[in-house]
């Protein structure tokens, strides 16, 4: 199979059959095998209806059905464990990205040796206060954090070689930084496309303001997982090494001060240091305690579903 078409969806119904046309159009011009696997969200709309019903005209659409809201990394997950195609698109269903992108995408993958290609909504349709700017200043930051040099990190059109997307762990939220995962799983080859940004045709966007303060954050806990992921003890055993030396190096000034210095000066107890040292060697006992119980947590983990499936059709 040439193509699977991964599409998350929560409350689309009104464009989902149109999607659909556009996507088997563009298949069926360039004689590509395929599948669309549409992932329902926990949609209270027709979504799930109108998905069934594609399901049964057409053997390519194939449908799954969660029991309710999960989020979108959860989506793409069940998605990418369902594909069977060499290279795996997704894109949203809400018919502002364009279906016409996909042949050159797939070749992008295919031909040019690409792992993964994320599409760049050079020129948008959006609100520039509410996304345009925030959205700058998120993929900046996200570019000097991560080191992966993409314009537009958030944009749900991308396509991935096969082998990308089973090696990858979606989850929370993390579907920003599919990109960022692909690299440290060892898909270097990222490239960037632009590709035709359309204003929403139907309904209203799922997304505020908050998936920005959710994307610094999200970016912060993969900046920690990328790189002390494995080994928190790393981080947290110098930080507390770094705590514990202040504090001892404070203790031995004031020993040493009261012993052989200033033997009748004021007590320990009422020198701002003594406070400074009891502090940092708390604080970097601390540190160690986490370092160490992050340690446990990884090696006695246990993987536990972060989503539930009510229906699967024609897989």
């Amino acid at each position: 199979m040439n193509i699977s078409v991964v599409i998350p969806l929560l409350n689309e119904h009104e464009s989902l059959q149109e999607l659909y046309n556009w996507i088997a159009k563009v298949m069926l011009s360039n004689r590509f095998s395929y599948e669309i696997i549409f992932i329902d969200d926990g949609s209270t709309d027709d979504s799930w209806k109108i998905i069934s019903d594609l399901t049964k005209k057409d053997e390519h659409v194939k449908g799954i059905r969660f029991f309710k809201n999960f989020g979108k990394s959860q989506a793409l997950h069940a998605g990418f464990e369902k594909a069977q195609g060499d290279v795996v698109v997704t894109m949203d269903a809400d018919l502002q990205d364009s279906p016409d992108e996909i042949p050159e995408l797939y070749n992008m993958i295919t031909n040019e040796g690409f792992d993964l290609v994320s599409g760049w909504k050079k020129k948008r349709y959006d609100s520039v206060i509410s996304k345009n700017i925030p959205s700058k200043l998120f993929n900046w930051a996200a570019r000097k954090t991560s080191g992966v040099i993409l314009n537009d990190f958030n944009c749900g059109l991308k396509a991935y070689k096969i082998d990308v997307v089973k090696n990858i762990d979606v989850n929370g939220e993390m579907h920003r930084y599919i990109p960022v995962l692909a690299k440290n799983a060892g898909f270097s080859k990222i490239a960037e496309k632009v590709v035709l940004h359309q204003a929403r045709k139907y309904g209203e966007t799922k997304f505020g303001m908050d998936r920005f303060i959710h994307g610094f954050l999200d970016l912060i806990t993969i900046w920690f997982l990328s790189h002390f992921g494995k080994r928190p003890m790393h981080l947290f055993g110098a930080l507390g090494v770094i705590m514990l030396t202040i504090g001892f190096g404070f203790s031995l000034y004031l020993g040493i001060d009261k012993l052989f210095l200033n033997p009748t000066g004021r007590l320990i107890t009422q020198r701002p240091q003594f406070y400074l040292a009891l502090s940092t060697m708390i604080i970097g006992t601390q540190f160690f305690v986490a370092g160490f119980l992050g340690e446990i947590i990884l090696r006695t983990k246990q993987d536990k579903k972060r989503y539930l499936i009510k229906n699967e059709l024609n897989f």
